[in-house]
This record gives structure tokens, C-alpha cells and sequence, in this order.
């Protein structure tokens, strides 16, 4: 892809394209079995996006993720964050 292309969405949303690709990368090879790898991934693509995770939704994310085996992805997380707007 063209550099420029990445500039762009980094000034029009404020996020560090090179911290979603280091996010990208970790989450390749992470186990979503396990609750305080999928916390952490919680928390870090709450500090990418600047967007405060409230305990209780990453509590109900956790859940989803761990217990009831949902897939971890952005719109999965985008889904629940607004569900509670």
C-alpha cells in the first residue's frame, strides 16, 4: 500500500498506523482462551482508539470472547462498545 494512503487515515482519525499494525501482529499468534491475553488486547485497542472501556463492557467482551468462544475483531469490539451509547 502507498505511504501516503496510511498519512491520510492517520490525520483524518488520529490513530498511529504503526500501532495497528504492532496490534495486528500480536494478535496473529495470541490465545483468545486465555482471559488476561484478551484484557490486554482489550485495553491496548482501547488506548489505540483513545476510547475508554468501561470494566463492566470489557467484562461482557471478555466473556464473549473466552467463555463463549466469539472471535476477537474490531467489529466485534465496535459492536459492543456502542451497544451501550
Amino acid at each position: 500500500m502507498d505511504h501516503q494512503f496510511f498519512k491520510n487515515i492517520e490525520k483524518k482519525t488520529g490513530v498511529n498506523m504503526n500501532e495497528i499494525f504492532q496490534l495486528a501482529n500480536s494478535l496473529q499468534n495470541a490465545n483468545f482462551k486465555d482471559e488476561n491475553t484478551v484484557r490486554g488486547i482489550i485495553q491496548r485497542v482501547s488506548q489505540i482508539a483513545n476510547k475508554r472501556v468501561p470494566k463492566e463492557l470489557e467484562d461482557k467482551i471478555v466473556e464473549s470472547i473466552v467463555k463463549d468462544g466469539k472471535k476477537l475483531d474490531f467489529n466485534t469490539i465496535n459492536k459492543m462498545m456502542n451497544k451501550g451509547k
